[in-house]
């Protein structure tokens, strides 16, 4: 029987369909939380405020930081 620390790590598997390391994923959520503020600020200010834009940015950046 094989000692498990033996094994070799078995790689990451996110969601996001390119190779990526912590810095990365930040910069994507990053990039995303600019994009996701110009879109509401561009179409949906005028009926939701822009901190339901934030809160959903923050969220959405969680998420890529985490499982992406």
């Amino acid at each position: 029987m094989a000692d498990l620390s033996e094994l070799p790590p078995e790689p990451r598997r996110g969601f996001l369909p390119i190779h990526t390391n912590g810095f990365d994923r930040v910069f994507i959520a990053v990039v995303l939380f600019v994009a996701i503020h110009l879109f509401w600020m561009r179409f949906l200010e005028a009926s939701v405020p822009l901190s339901v834009g934030t809160v959903l940015s923050v969220i959405v950046g969680a998420v890529v930081i985490a499982r992406g």
